[in-house]
C-alpha cells in the first residue's frame, strides 16, 4: 500500500472559515433574514430575563419593575447591537448583558447604606440609582481604551497562541449556565437538547423550496415545540405537587412577565431618577468593565471566523471597544442593571445557521427595540423556560469554544513551549474562577475580603472571568517564554498581516465604515 500523500494526512490553515451559506457582507433574502433575525432576537432574550430576574428580587423590586428593566435592557441592547454592527466593528455581533457585572452589582446592592432603607421601592430605586451611577463613571475605562487606539497598542501583544485560550474560554467558561440549569427540569431541558442538535445537525439536509428550513430555523422549531410541550405540561397539573425550585424553571407561567408588562412603555434616559454616585461602587465596575472588553475581544475574534471575515485589524477592535464603552454609558444612563458585552450564544448561531450576515443582527436588532417598546407582545417570548434556553447554550458555548481551538492551525503544536503555553492557560482559565465560585458559595463573600469593598470587588470580578484569568496567562507567557525565537511557532507571520487595516485587501470589504465616514476617520 502507497504512502499517504502530507496533504492527505493534514489540512491546510485557512485565513477565511469555508462552508458558510452567508458570509459578513452578502445577505439572504428579505423574508429569509427577518426570521433569522427574529431567531436572534430569541435567543438574545436568555441573558436579557435571567440577569433582572436575579438582581431585581435582591433590590427589593417586584414583578412590575422586572418586567420594565428586562424591557429598557432589551431595547438598550437594540441601540447597542445597531451602533456596533454599522459604526463599531461591523461584524455580526449582538450586544447583550453581561454576567461580569453581577459581582460588583451584588456588592452595591448588599452596600448597608442601602440595605438598611426599609421600604422595599425606595431601596429598589435608590440602589438602581446607585448601579448607574458606578456604570457611568466605569465606561470612561472602555471608551478611553477605545477611541484613543490604546486597546490596539495592547493588542499587537496577542498571538494566534495566545488568543487560544481566550475565545476558547469565551465559550467553554458558561459551562455553569449550560447542563447545571438544564438538570433543573430534565423533562424540557434534555428534550430541547436532542431536538436542537437533531434539526440542526442530522436533519440539515432537509430542503423545503431549496431551503434547508430544519438547520436554518433549528432554534426557532426547537423552542416552538418544547414551549408547547412545556406548556401542556404546565395546564395538566404535572407541576402542581412539586417543589417551588422546580415549578420556577419548569412552568410557563411563573415568570410573572405577561401579567406585568404595559401593553406599551418606551424605555428613556433617567428614568429611574438622577443617578448616585460612589467611588467605591464606581472603582468596582471598572473591573467588570475590564472583563467585559477581554470577553468581547475573544467573542469579536470568534464572530469574525464564524461570518467568513478575516481578524479584524488593531484599530478596528479598539474602535468596536470604543463604541462599547458608549453602549454601557447607555446601560447606565437608562438603567438596565447590567453592562453590555458581545452575547457569546449569538456568535454561536452564526456557526449553526452557518448565515453570518450582518444584515440579520441589524433586523435583530430592530426586533428588540420594538418588542420593548410594545410589552405586552416581548413579555410572551420572555415567558420561555430558562432551562429551554440553557439546553441551547450547551451546544452554542460549545461551538464559540471549538472556533477558539480553530487558531491552533496557525500554530505549531509539536512544539512543548506552545503546549505547555495553552494547556496551562485553559487550565488555569478554568480553575481559578471555579474555586472563587466555590468559595463565594461557602463563604457568602469573594476569597478578597479586606476592608476595602472596592479593592475586594476588583479582584473577585476579575477573577471570575476564565476568559479574563486565560488572557492574563496566555499572553504573559506568550510574551516572556523564549518568544524571540518562536515567532513562527506562535503564528505571527500569519497574525501579522491582520494586525493594520491595509495588510490585507480584505479588510477594506469586511470594516469600512458605511456612509463614506472613512473620509473623516481614515483606518490606521
Amino acid at each position: 500500500m502507497a504512502a499517504p500523500k502530507p496533504e492527505e494526512i493534514s489540512h491546510p490553515p485557512m485565513d477565511q472559515l469555508q462552508g458558510l451559506e452567508y458570509c459578513i457582507d452578502s445577505n439572504p433574502s428579505w423574508g429569509e433574514a427577518i426570521a433569522l433575525g427574529f431567531q436572534h432576537y430569541i435567543l438574545a432574550l436568555g441573558t436579557a430575563v435571567m440577569i433582572p430576574s436575579f438582581l431585581v428580587p435582591l433590590m427589593g423590586g417586584t414583578d412590575d419593575d422586572k418586567v420594565r428593566v428586562v424591557q429598557t435592557l432589551l431595547f438598550v441592547e437594540g441601540i447597542n447591537t445597531l451602533l456596533q454592527t454599522l459604526f463599531g466593528t461591523r461584524l455580526p455581533t449582538v450586544i447583550g448583558g453581561s454576567y461580569a457585572f453581577m459581582v460588583p452589582i451584588i456588592s452595591i446592592i448588599h452596600d448597608t447604606s442601602l440595605m438598611s432603607i426599609e421600604d422595599d421601592h425606595v431601596r429598589f430605586i435608590n440602589t438602581m440609582r446607585a448601579v448607574q451611577g458606578a456604570l457611568i463613571v466605569a465606561s470612561s475605562i472602555q471608551i478611553i481604551l477605545g477611541y484613543s487606539q490604546m486597546w490596539a497598542v495592547c493588542s499587537r501583544f496577542f498571538s494566534p497562541l495566545g488568543m487560544v485560550p481566550v475565545i476558547a474560554l469565551v465559550g467553554f467558561g458558561m459551562f455553569d449556565r449550560g447542563f447545571p440549569v438544564v438538570g433543573r427540569c430534565v423533562e424540557i431541558g434534555v428534550p430541547m437538547l436532542i431536538l436542537f442538535i437533531g434539526f440542526s445537525q442530522y436533519l440539515k439536509n432537509f430542503q423545503l423550496k431549496q431551503l434547508p428550513i430544519l438547520e436554518r430555523f433549528a432554534l426557532l422549531i426547537s423552542i416552538t415545540v418544547i414551549w408547547a410541550y412545556a406548556h401542556l405540561l404546565t395546564a395538566s397539573g404535572a407541576y402542581k405537587h412539586r417543589s417551588e425550585l422546580t415549578q420556577l424553571n419548569c412552568r410557563t407561567d411563573k415568570a410573572n412577565l405577561i401579567s406585568s408588562a404595559p401593553w406599551i412603555k418606551i424605555p428613556y434616559p433617567l428614568q429611574w431618577g438622577a443617578p448616585t454616585f460612589d467611588a467605591g461602587h464606581a472603582f468596582g465596575m471598572m473591573a467588570a468593565v475590564l472583563v467585559s472588553l477581554i470577553e468581547s475581544t475573544g467573542a469579536y475574534k470568534a464572530a469574525s471566523r464564524l461570518a467568513s471575515a478575516t481578524p479584524p485589524p488593531a484599530h478596528v477592535l479598539s474602535r468596536g471597544i470604543g463604541w462599547q464603552g458608549i453602549g454601557i454609558l447607555l446601560n447606565g444612563l437608562f438603567g438596565t442593571l447590567t453592562g453590555s458585552t458581545v452575547s457569546a450564544g449569538n456568535v454561536g448561531l452564526l456557526g449553526s445557521t452557518r448565515v453570518g450576515s450582518r444584515r440579520v443582527i441589524q433586523i435583530s436588532a430592530g426586533f428588540m427595540i420594538f418588542f420593548s417598546i410594545l410589552g405586552k407582545f416581548g413579555a410572551l417570548f420572555a415567558s420561555i423556560p430558562l432551562t429551554i434556553f440553557a439546553a441551547v447554550y450547551c451546544v452554542l458555548f460549545g461551538l464559540v469554544a471549538s472556533v477558539g481551538l480553530s487558531f491552533l492551525q496557525f500554530t505549531n503544536m509539536n512544539s512543548m513551549r506552545n503546549l505547555f503555553i495553552v494547556g496551562v492557560a485553559l487550565f488555569l482559565g478554568l480553575s481559578v474562577p471555579q474555586y472563587f465560585r466555590e468559595y463565594t458559595a461557602k463563604a457568602l463573600h469573594g476569597p478578597a475580603h479586606t476592608r476595602g469593598g472596592w479593592f475586594n470587588d476588583f479582584l473577585n470580578t476579575i477573577f471570575f472571568s476564565s476568559p479574563t484569568v486565560a488572557l492574563i496567562v496566555a499572553v504573559f507567557l506568550d510574551n516572556t517564554l523564549d518568544y524571540k525565537d518562536s515567532s513562527r511557532d506562535r503564528g505571527m507571520p500569519w497574525w501579522v498581516k491582520f494586525r493594520t487595516f491595509k495588510g490585507d485587501s480584505r479588510n477594506e470589504e469586511f470594516y469600512t465604515l458605511p456612509f463614506n465616514l472613512n473620509r473623516f476617520f481614515p483606518p490606521s
